[in-house]
């Protein structure tokens, strides 16, 4: 059963009348296909003026919709093939962080992403998305691993946060994240980082240094969440929309202060109403910046990679 948020209750009452509509039509004979087929229309331009004008609060709302494509999704949906990889060799594999390479229309790739879960049990089996150090480190080996055969990396990023838990501290997050920045700026292979879905702080940071970094168009990249700023500034989780308005943290906002890319469009209604479609224009956007990266040598993209970061922010001396 699909999910609505609040402001698509429009599109649901509309979309409940187009059921019954059609189950109308199949138990009595009556032939309403002028009518399913006007109501259909009227669907479509109304997704389309809700989606055209949402509030930045809207859209973190729809980066975290619970039917929106993950990781693992679109590895599904894109790869030929796919093995993934386990373990960081040091303490243990961790779920909240998968990887492994793949063959997207015959070009080997590795690809590295959070994975959230569907259901309790998944939820709680992948860490609700938020990875441990060891977690990065894994990633981290793996992109080494990528290197040395010299392959293409891709990092999807969809992270509430790394795990804040006492034990992650005790195994070193700050240190393995802070780790993961460093040799990122390294890496001799094209690295293309994508948000597909929430990006929050050091957590999505750790797998997000590369070539190019890209975001979806209903997705939010920022160090707090809108809910954790207002508890900050307003003792309150109730001014969250107030504090998305300030913040910017929005793929378009990201673009416009230079902190991304580029930007890949999501179908109306986002990535969740048409998971294949989204799949097939990530893959294209894959493919291409890869052919673009291709074609400068290791040293010019490191070199192009330092001077990107270096250049975001403001220094006063």
């Amino acid at each position: 059963m699909r999910t609505y948020l609040d402001f698509e209750k429009p599109i649901a009452d509309l979309e409940s009348k187009l059921v019954e509509m059609k189950k109308l039509a199949e138990n009595s004979n009556v032939d309403v296909s002028e009518a399913v087929r006007s109501l259909e229309i009227s669907i479509d331009r109304l997704r389309h003026e809700i989606f055209e004008d949402l509030t930045r609060w809207q859209r973190v709302q729809l980066s975290r919709h619970p039917d929106r494509p993950y990781t693992l999704d679109y590895i599904e949906q894109m790869c030929d093939q796919f093995i993934e990889l386990h373990g960081d060799r040091t303490v243990r594999d961790d779920p909240a962080m998968v990887g492994g390479f793949g063959e997207i229309a015959g070009q080997t790739v590795m690809i590295i992403g959070q994975q959230k879960g569907r259901n309790t049990k998944q939820r709680q089996h992948r860490n609700f998305g938020m990875p441990n150090p060891e977690g990065y480190r894994k990633a981290l080996r793996l992109m080494k691993l990528a290197e040395k055969f010299n392959k293409p990396i891709v990092t999807l990023i969809d992270t509430p946060g790394a795990f804040p838990g006492l034990e992650a501290e005790e195994r070193g997050q700050g240190e393995a994240i802070a780790r993961n920045l460093k040799e990122m700026f390294m890496l001799r292979v094209p690295v293309i980082c994508i948000v597909i879905g929430e990006g929050a702080s050091g957590g999505a940071l750790g797998i997000a240094i590369g070539d190019r970094v890209l975001m979806l168009e209903n997705t939010w990249y920022s160090v707090i969440s809108p809910e954790n700023c207002s508890t900050i500034l307003w003792r309150s989780w109730n001014f969250k929309e107030q504090a998305a308005e300030a913040m910017k943290p929005t793929a378009r906002d990201m673009q416009k202060y230079g902190l991304v890319d580029g930007i890949v469009e999501e179908p109306t209604g986002g990535a969740h109403n048409d998971p294949a479609d989204m799949a097939q224009r990530l893959k294209k956007t894959i493919l291409d910046t890869i052919a673009e990266l291709a074609q400068l040598t290791p040293e010019e993209r490191i070199d192009q990679r330092i001077e990107k970061f270096c250049s975001m922010g403001v220094v006063v001396e």
